[in-house]
């Protein structure tokens, strides 16, 4: 009869486990593989296929499941993964508010819809954005960038329960005011061409205050937002998978 032994059982389990959680733990927050239409069945057989793949490039030290640092390995490995799908859910979100700050000029504020990926309220604007972009991200194997990333991220923040020395480390502070600096230089072509708009219709009623602008400000401005939108749209390309590269690029280099 063979018979396993708890040495071989743990020498077996351990390697496996820390990249399973890490990936599993991303699964949770990344954009695409975070959203509810996927089962969490899936989401854990997906995290242990990739978990078992990467055996074969993973050099990282071992630690037993059953040792005293196993459980701020789990926590480590938790946080890490949450702060990788977090980064990749900033490249949408400077979407979100790029598209918030475009409905806003093009008067389109008031048209709101819930998210249900996200839980809030969205413009059209925004809501189109984020499908286009959401998309778009599929399109240059973002996901695939972000499965790298889980893996390139052993080299970098090893499996050594160092939880708060890894966050010191990643700095998703600085993340977060990309969002916002990225939001506005990608809004800030239509919020231009939207002003000057305004500044000609205002122009208009300063001339022709018998004209009544408010009757055809909102037609012009909606009609020069979409046309403005088309226009800037393929512009666009270029800054989003620059912001993929920042927020990936944190954990271990850049992918692009």
């Amino acid at each position: 009869m063979i018979g396993i032994s708890e040495e071989q059982l743990m020498a077996w389990l351990s390697p496996v486990i820390w990249p399973f959680l890490r990936t599993l733990a991303m699964f949770t927050a990344a954009p695409v593989f975070s959203q509810k239409a996927i089962p969490m069945r899936v989401k854990v057989g997906l995290a242990f296929l990739v978990a078992v793949c990467a055996q074969a490039v993973l050099d990282q030290p071992m630690v037993a499941v059953n040792s005293p640092e196993a459980l701020t390995c789990v926590i480590q490995q938790v946080g890490i993964g949450l702060a990788i799908g977090f980064s990749a859910r900033l490249v949408i979100a400077s979407m979100e508010v790029a598209g918030e700050a475009i409905g806003l000029q093009m008067g389109l504020s008031f048209a709101s819809f819930f998210d249900p990926t996200s839980g809030a309220q969205l413009s059209a604007v925004s809501r189109f954005l984020v499908q286009i972009f959401t998309l778009f991200f599929i399109v240059v194997n973002g996901h695939l960038f972000v499965l790298m990333a889980v893996i390139k991220s052993f080299e970098v923040f090893p499996v050594d329960g160092s939880f708060l020395q890894a966050v010191a480390q990643m700095r998703l502070h600085e993340l977060g005011s990309a969002v916002f600096s990225s939001a506005l230089w990608i809004a800030l072509p239509m919020m231009a061409l939207l002003l000057f708009v305004n500044l000609v219709m205002g122009v208009i009623a300063r001339i022709a205050p018998q004209m009544n602008v408010f009757a055809v400000g909102f037609p012009v401005t909606l009609t020069v937002g979409m046309l403005g939108i088309t226009a800037t749209l393929p512009m666009m390309e270029q800054p989003f998978l620059s912001l993929i590269e920042r927020t990936l690029s944190v954990f271990g280099g850049g992918f692009l």
